[in-house]
């Protein structure tokens, strides 16, 4: 029997559960990209891992989320939304357990793989259902709700990162020089992290049994009692004869259409599907996903402690959470065109001022390779702190030397600053003695000051304000909104994955290129990325609050504006 058919409850009573679930989907997507944030601080130091292949874990969940993005589409419109949203669930307790089990680069990579995927399906699948299943006057708020919790998720990934980052911190310091006792409490950082995150996506795969199927899927199929249905168990009756009636008469001018032409290669899905496609790819390219991905590895370069670096992550992160309830709350009534105009200016103004901020300090970098490569001896590098000082023309202040290398194929990194009673140390893995060591690259750099760090975190805090109050909350709901009905599943999953697609190339040279060019190049090119979508929104993007999906689709067909509206339009 299907759970679903056997509860009666009453409309308001069911969105409050449909949201709740959609929540939880949002709340598993932001757990998603925020986990990573933290546990990198320790996951390199407990298991093996190249500059390469730490940058594909962090790569991988966005890596997955594409390729599952694509085909979720499809397979939501041959199974249904609903198996696809429980497949989402079941796909994400799956790959919490891999990854809690893990101990080398393959198993990582796949336990984040099959996040991504998780990922993936959600982020077309659950959007898609709120789109068909809420009414034109509540689907502005209700979408936002998706994107809401998707923020709260990162912020309780940032919170779980925090609270594991001070146990291993304290654990560390008791610990001393105990090598052993040092090496636990970093390996249960990162595992905790991950393995506490398993119980939210434990709910979300039991309730999702007790949905509905959208009454647009179920129409489509011809299944029209069933529909009915389930646009009662949201709606009111009233609103759901509307509806009904509204998906009737589109239905009827989609078939007369097909009689001249059955191309999809019209304007009114064309037009809409271009715009969707540029808006999801500007969406990444403003780095948001990277940012969040590696925000305490950033603050950490701009000159903060790993305890401050965490408290600048959570308190970043909260901002990106009480920004979402503003735009939640003036999404319906200010309208999407406003809100991302709005959101991309500041996005774009928050990115010049962190690349201002980091080339004041990096564009000083001093290349010291040789005077590294000469200080090997017998295949390994043994280097105080005290030395680098030797190197360095700086009176005062701290500074970091950044050593590039690698034993045998693969590139690792390693940091020492000239402030910490430390010694970098380079030594052979004993599993393969005979690999050389090669220094690709050293430099020094003048550590900032710590008020520095909090410079840029304040300007990160206006990349998250802006994107949080505009794109974040406007992206997923333009998406569902401007796709046509024949196309929208469809669709969705191709707009994402090059959405995805855009965010995993990112990621997966972000390291690499700030090693060698910096951390300012980055923001640079993110910037100039967010003033095409600037561009896009300001001029290209109608606006859609208010109207029905029908409405909207007929609004880019050029046929449409000449025929009389019909009573149910008005």
């Amino acid at each position: 029997m299907n759970p679903a058919s056997s509860v009666k409850t009453s409309p308001v009573f069911y969105n409050r559960f449909l949201l709740c679930i959609a929540g939880l989907g949002g709340l598993l997507y932001g757990i998603d990209i925020g986990i990573i944030s933290a546990a990198l601080l320790y996951l390199g130091k407990t298991v093996d891992l190249t500059v390469r292949q730490t940058s594909a874990i962090v790569a991988a969940v966005l890596g997955g989320s594409m390729l599952s993005s694509l085909i979720a589409g499809f397979f939501a419109e041959w199974f249904g939304r609903k198996k696809m949203v429980i497949l989402s669930g079941l796909l994400f307790v799956s790959s919490v357990s891999l990854i809690v089990l893990s101990h080398g680069f393959v198993p990582l990579l796949l336990g984040r793989l099959l996040q991504g995927f998780s990922g993936g399906v959600i982020a077309v699948v659950v959007p898609l259902y709120l789109a068909e299943c809420l009414s034109a006057n509540t689907r502005g708020r209700g979408s936002a709700v998706f994107q809401f919790m998707l923020t709260f998720g990162i912020l309780a990934a940032a919170f779980i990162g925090w609270f594991y980052i001070h146990q291993a911190e304290a654990a560390i310091h008791v610990a001393a020089n105990d090598p052993a006792l040092v090496r636990a409490a970093e390996d249960h950082a990162w595992r905790g992290m991950f393995l506490s995150v398993i119980y939210p996506g434990v709910i979300f795969f039991v309730g999702a049994f007790f949905l509905s199927e959208t009454p647009r899927w179920l129409f489509r199929q011809g299944r029209i009692e069933e529909a009915n249905i389930a646009l009662r168990r949201a709606s009111s009756e009233a609103e759901s004869q509307r509806e009904m009636s509204e998906m009737e008469e589109l239905a009827l001018e989609n078939t007369q259409a097909a009689t001249h032409t059955g191309s999809l290669l019209q304007r009114k899905y064309v037009v809409p599907f271009v715009l969707a496609c540029v808006i999801l790819a500007c969406n990444q390219a403003t780095g948001i996903n990277s940012v969040l991905s590696y925000l305490i590895v950033i603050l950490k370069q701009a000159g903060m402690s790993a305890n401050h670096a965490a408290q600048g992550d959570l308190a970043v992160k909260l901002l990106n959470c009480v920004m979402t309830i503003v735009a939640i709350a003036l999404i319906d009534r200010k309208g999407r065109k406003f809100l991302l105009t709005l959101g991309t200016g500041g996005i774009i103004l928050a990115l010049l001022a962190i690349a201002f901020l980091f080339y004041g300090f990096e564009s000083h970098r001093q290349d010291i390779t040789a005077e590294v490569q000469r200080e090997v001896r017998e295949n390994s590098l043994k280097l105080p702190s005290s030395d680098i000082k030797t190197w360095s023309p700086q009176e005062s202040g701290a500074t970091a030397l950044t050593v590039l290398y690698s034993y045998g194929t693969g590139d690792r990194m390693a940091t020492l600053v000239s402030t910490y009673a430390e010694t970098l140390s380079l030594v052979p893995d004993p599993r393969f003695p005979t690999q050389q060591l090669n220094i690709k690259r050293a430099f020094l750099s003048h550590v900032p000051a710590e008020r520095t760090g909090w410079f840029i975190t304040f300007g990160l805090a206006l990349f998250i304000a802006s994107f949080s109050i505009g794109p974040g909350v406007v992206v997923w709901l333009t998406l569902s909104e401007l796709m046509p009905t024949r196309i929208r599943s469809a669709g969705m999953g191709i707009a994402l994955l090059l959405n995805q697609g855009v965010s995993t190339l990112i990621a997966g040279v972000f390291l690499p290129l700030v090693s060698t060019y910096g951390y300012y190049l980055m923001f640079l090119v993110w910037a100039g990325c967010t003033v095409v979508y600037f561009i896009t929104a300001a001029f290209f993007l109608p606006e859609t609050k208010g109207k029905t999906l029908e409405e909207i689709e007929r609004q880019f067909d050029p046929a449409h504006l000449l025929l009389p509206r019909s009573t149910s339009d008005s």
